[in-house]
Parts: structure tokens; sequence; C-alpha cells
């Protein structure tokens, strides 16, 4: 369980408040959070002044009154007695259920948020105000408002910076694809994409992961639009219902072709909750009883087959859906799906070796499922697809850095472990340090053959021949036994024993989180026992020891 404490606290008078309340600490308990759900008034109030992360779900009665089981906290919490940092080492959120119907909606948590914002508890969120004459139970965070008319100044396309400051999440740099090369045969299982953007003129001068948001694919965008019957060139802006902003990277006017091309997650596995939310619109009645079961408690195991086996996207499930989705109001799109989130990649080039360029390589993920059509990664799809010898395209990008920390001193020896694409950020580091004259770099790389994925062949061979760098091999499937780089690790204990027991040599892995780093670290303590005659403890220990002193770092992905 996590060191995470939750205290869920409820105030109920008809038991949908603590209905609510227990739905939250079992949201919580999936986390792997400590959770508590406790009635206000069997809560002994003297100890919040001690609790660290409290929610309050809390009915509103007829007239504006605190329910039944919370009136003794709520006169507790009302004493003018009270320091005015009693709670300052709180933080909170407050869930009230109404009805709109009624002339004082929701007052007790209105009242109760304010109380504990003047008590000094810090509040996570706005108030929360669920409504019962509302068909989803909230309201949407937001309105559409569509426009007769098609705007007269299109703000759709990419901003380049006004300022010199380097691009951001909120204002990414349009850089222009220069080339996009798949770095392997046709005959390959893997497709793997060299592609270069030009960042002139970006105020990128450094920086070790870029980063940029997706898009979905132009059949995904237009079968998405038909299920919900709106059209994509249609415009709107947006209204907060509540103290929400409108997403940043959202602009207003925006057209539906936008919003769900370059926001709406709609390739995403959804979740219970996506079903959920799905009922309320439901009239068909064969799929709401489906819809039902799969929102129940009982029905995991059936939505776990249906859904997250096979890794079926939210768009599909619309589609298998489509009375329902033809039901959808636009209001709860921004409710219902996730915004695409930002992927990051490893650069694997230098701006010494190659200035205003980013390069990065890339994996494009495609693999079958129990479904007959294969499965595909978003982002690595959308870059593959990118085209610039039929015209200029632009991906927005942003810069950060990286975990990875390379030694100052010139004469520190580099030993670098990337198999496949976990390459990428070595190939960075080698031009780097080559540009700068520090030659010795030690780099294992690991593929399947060598004819078919030994990536940058050619700029190893001529690096090893101008003497800045020594590279060893392992290809798997290029003979009967396979050989991975934890082989090499082993075979090359000598050189290893030498860089870093008598020249403080730095050890980096970078690459698939599976199998490999185990299986690398296990190869380098195995040399540390051969070499240095110590013991598998002692191993161990100099592990540790590297890794604290940052000589043992490590970048992987799932």
């Amino acid at each position: 369980m996590s060191t995470h404490a939750l205290l869920v606290l409820y105030g109920s008078q008809t038991g949908t408040a603590q209905d609510t309340a227990e739905r939250i600490g079992r949201q919580a308990q999936r986390r792997w959070m400590r959770v508590r759900v406790e009635a206000l008034d069997s809560y002994n109030v003297a100890n919040l002044i001690s609790e660290s992360l409290v929610v309050f779900v809390c009915a509103t009665t007829g007239q504006g009154d605190p329910p039944d089981n919370m009136m003794k906290f709520w006169r507790f919490l009302f004493r003018k007695s009270l320091p005015a940092d009693s709670l300052c080492r709180l933080d909170s959120a407050v869930l009230g259920l109404g009805d709109s119907s009624y002339p004082k909606f929701n007052f007790v948590a209105k009242k109760l948020h304010k109380r504990l914002l003047l008590l000094g508890a810090n509040m996570l969120l706005p108030v929360g105000l669920a409504d019962d004459q509302h068909d989803l139970g909230l309201p949407p965070r937001y309105v559409f408002h569509f426009l007769d008319e098609v705007p007269d100044k299109q703000i759709e396309h990419l901003q380049t910076p006004d300022n010199k400051a380097p691009p951001t999440p909120l204002q990414p740099f349009p850089a222009g694809v220069v080339f996009n090369q798949r770095v392997t045969p046709p005959s390959h299982f893997q497709d793997v994409r060299h592609i270069e953007f030009d960042i002139t003129g970006s105020n990128i001068h450094a920086g070790d992961v870029v980063m940029m948001r997706p898009c979905n694919a132009a059949e995904d965008v237009e079968q998405f639009c038909q299920l919900l019957k709106l059209g994509p060139e249609r415009y709107f802006t947006l209204t907060p219902t509540d103290s929400s902003t409108v997403p940043a990277h959202l602009p207003q006017p925006c057209s539906v072709r936008f919003l769900v091309e370059q926001f709406l997650d709609i390739s995403a596995v959804p979740r219970r909750s996506f079903f959920e939310v799905l009922t309320t619109f439901a009239t068909n009645e064969l799929e709401l009883d489906k819809l039902l079961e799969f929102s129940s408690a009982q029905g995991q195991d059936a939505l776990h087959s249906y859904c997250n086996r096979p890794r079926r996207t939210a768009l599909e499930v619309l589609a298998d859906f489509p009375h329902t989705a033809a039901e959808l109001s636009i209001d709860c799109l921004l409710d219902l799906f996730p915004d695409i989130q930002p992927r990051s990649f490893s650069i694997a080039s230098s701006l010494l070796q190659h200035p205003n360029r980013i390069q990065i390589l890339v994996a494009v993920v495609k693999y079958k499922s129990m479904l007959f059509k294969p499965r595909k990664g978003l982002c690595s799809s959308w870059l593959a697809s990118l085209d610039p010898s039929k015209g200029d395209v632009y991906v927005p990008l942003w810069v950060k850095e990286g975990s990875l920390i390379f030694p100052q001193d010139p004469d520190t020896p580099v030993i670098m472990v990337g198999p496949g694409t976990g390459v990428a950020p070595f190939r960075s580091a080698i031009q780097e340090r080559a540009a700068q004259g520090k030659m010795a770099n030690v780099l294992f790389f690991g593929c399947r053959s060598e004819s078919k994925d030994l990536y940058f062949r050619s700029e190893w061979e001529e690096k090893v021949q101008a003497g800045q760098m020594i590279l060893v091999t392992a290809f798997s499937r290029d003979q009967e036994e396979k050989i991975y780089v934890q082989h090499r690790v082993k075979e090359q204990s000598k050189l290893l024993w030498d860089l870093m027991a008598k020249k403080n040599a730095f050890f980096y892995i970078a690459g698939n989180a599976k199998q490999m780093p185990a299986s690398v670290c296990d190869a380098l303590k195995e040399v540390f026992q051969k070499e240095g005659g110590m013991s598998e403890n002692q191993a161990q220990e100099m592990l540790d020891a590297m890794e604290k002193a940052k000589r043992f770092q490590s970048e992987t992905w799932s």
C-alpha cells in the first residue's frame, strides 16, 4: 500500500452520500492508497487537525440544512473559538450532493468549503456540486456554442513563438519534418523510423528528450464524427460551467475536426467510468443492458475480456454501441474523453554535430490482438505517416532535460548499453562527446540481426575508425543460440573492470524495461565477482555505491 492515507468523511440523509463516499474509497484503494471511510458524526472531529488528506462528501437536505449524521460535526466546525490556522496542514476537497430544483442547492457543501478555507485548509479542487436533476449527476465542465459561420480569422494553424524563450507545452515550436526514413528492410517485422526535424529559429539550445502531442488518424476522425453525427467543419466556442478554464492548447473558436484530431484521445482503451457515462445516454435496450453490465462490479470480468484484453479503443466501443453514440451530448465530450497526452522520445543527435536539427529513432508500434484490426501506437503510427516529400509537414514540439547525466571530465570513460532503440540517447551522447574531444566511449549495442536492424552502422564504423569509440555488438538471431548484450558484458569483463575499477568509468543502460536492465545488472555483478574477487554481496554493494554516486544510471521505458 502507498504511504498516502486518505480519509473520506460523509454526511448522508438517504444513503446516496454514503454510497458515493464508499465508491471514492474503492477508487482510492485501486490506486493502492490507505483509506478510511466514516460518517462525520462517528468521527472524532478533534482529530481533524492531525489529518493530511480528507475528502468530504455531504448532502444538503430540503431547506439547506446538513444531514442528521453530520450535525455534531457541523456545530463543532463553526465554533467561533477555533483558530484561523487550525487546519493549515490539511489538504482537502468537498463534494456536495444536491438537487438544483431546490433554492438552496448544495448549500451545505458550499458553506463547508468556505469554512475549511477560513480555517487554513488547502483546498485541492473547487467545490464539486453534483446535481440529482442532471443526466450525468455532475454538469459538464463546458458548454459548446456553435457558430453559424466559419470565423474569418483561422487561429488553429501553428504559430511560431514571437519571444526568445525556448518552446513550452503551451507554446510548442512548429518544427518542419526534414526526412522520415525507414531504417529496417521491408521484410523485417519491425518498422523503425529515423526522423529529423528542423528547429531553426526555435531558441532550442539544449535538451535530451523531445516532447510532442500526436494526432488521431484522419479515418478515425471521420468515423467519430459520423457516429456522433457531428459536422467536422463546424466551429464552436466553449464556456466553462464552473471555475475551470478552457484548455490552453484548444483554440477559441475551434473546429470539430481540430477537437477530435488533436485533442480528444479516442484511441485510448477506456476505463469503467467511460461505460458508466454511456449508460446515462443509452435508450436502446440491448445496448443499455450491456453497458450496465460493464459498469457493474459483477461485470468487471466481462469488461476486461471485452475491452482491456484485446486493447479495444474508445472509438471502437462507440462503433459497437452506435445508438448510444448517436445520443451522446457534445457538451460531455471533454468529460468523457481524456485529452491526448504528450509523448517523449530520446533525442538521437547532438546540436554540435547537427545544428538546428533534432533526430529521433522511432519503433512503430503495431501488434495483433484477438480483434481483426491490428492494434497501433497512436504517436508512432502518426509519425510514420508524415511524408515531407508530399509537401511541408510540421510537428509542434518542445524539449526537456533527460535523466542521464554524463561526466564533465574529458578523461572519464563512459560505458553505454543500449539495445534496439535504446541506442538513441547514446548516439546523441557519443556525437556530443566526440565533438568535445572526449574519446573514451564504449557502446554495447544489441539487435536481432546485423543485416536488418544494426541502426547507424556506417556512423559507428566511422567513429571506431576515428578512435572516438569502442563498439561491442550482440545479434540475437544471427546464430542458433541467442546472444544478448548481457552476454557481451560478461565477455568484456577485463575491459569493463579496468575502466570501472581503475579509471572510475560511468555505466549507463537505456532501453526496454522488461528483462534487459536486470540481466545487464546481473552480468555486471558477475564481472565484479570474477575480476575483483568479490562475493555476491560485495558486488551488489559496489553497484549500489556506483548508483549512489551517479556512476551507474539507467533510463528505461515499457
